[in-house]
């Protein structure tokens, strides 16, 4: 149809190119709600006009400070510090993932089929993820002392429950046919999850865990500020010390460091995902 003809056949049935009502309802009650809980959360909490603009104009002193970046004679110890967050980060998911695995099978309703198992171990890994990895920090900080085996403790608490869950949830959409080819040989439990499951599941796996290792990199540069080790160790002293041309070097570190890092972790996923010769295995 021409542009002409839609706007004679808009204008002959109005109700045919228009919105049903239900649609029209969600979309204004949603953009109203948003309205409502805006200007609720902005009475509730006190917030003026002049506190945005304050802080603005601190924001811009504060800036005007960290031009230009300086690392002010410490860069050998920034450099040791990104590779300490970087470790921190590593190991974290590693430890994670290892459990991880046996914890996601163990909470797969296809392994386990038992009710009663299956959600006590599901909202166990509900309550895991509900604890975020600063609080694990203070915590094992309290445990094992300052330092980066706290960070990682941390981090690696913090994705157990999350990458459970997600590795239970990619066992269960395993296909059954190979699982029961496998079992069909006589195989045992352990020789059908390494065999039936496996490599089915495993680039699944692999995809989450650099996922999760990059926001750990991000997640270990915060952790140090609370005392876990790495470069939040380096920033929360400049910033407490005010140098903040130093402190603005350090942010461009990790800033850096993360960049480099989401990028060699996303061509790994794309390369375990489609690899082909893994496909035809499977």
């Amino acid at each position: 149809m021409t542009a002409a003809e839609i706007a004679r056949s808009r204008a002959r049935l109005p109700e045919a190119f228009r919105a049903p009502a239900r649609v029209r309802f969600q979309v204004w009650g949603g953009i109203v709600l948003c309205i409502g809980i805006t200007v609720f959360s902005v009475w509730y909490l006190g917030l003026t006009f002049s506190q945005f603009r304050n802080g603005l104009d601190r924001l811009g002193f504060l800036v005007s400070f960290m031009v230009p970046p300086s690392s002010g004679g410490a860069l050998a110890d920034i450099i040791r510090a990104t590779l300490e967050t970087v470790a921190m980060a590593l190991f974290g998911t590693l430890l994670a993932t290892v459990i991880s695995i046996p914890l996601g099978f163990l909470g797969a309703r296809n392994v386990v089929s038992n009710f009663l198992a299956h959600f006590s171990l599901r909202r166990l890994f509900d309550a895991g993820r509900a604890i975020d990895a600063l609080i694990w920090a203070l915590f094992f900080i309290s445990v094992v002392g300052l330092g980066p085996f706290a960070g990682m403790l941390a981090l690696a608490a913090s994705d157990l429950g999350t990458l459970s869950k997600l590795y239970g949830e990619a066992i269960e959409n395993a296909e059954r046919e190979q699982v029961e080819g496998v079992r069909a040989t006589g195989a045992g439990r352990i020789q059908t999850a390494w065999l039936g499951y496996m490599p089915q599941v495993f680039p699944v796996m692999m995809a989450h865990a650099l996922y999760r290792f990059e926001a750990n990199v991000r997640s270990a540069s915060i952790l140090g500020i609370v005392g876990a080790g790495g470069i939040g160790m380096i920033l929360s002293d400049r910033i407490r010390a005010n140098f903040w041309d130093e402190a603005a070097f350090v942010i461009l570190v990790i800033l850096v460091t993360v960049a480099l890092l989401d990028t060699l972790s996303k061509e790994i996923r794309l390369r375990i995902v489609n690899d082909p010769a893994r496909r035809g295995r499977t």
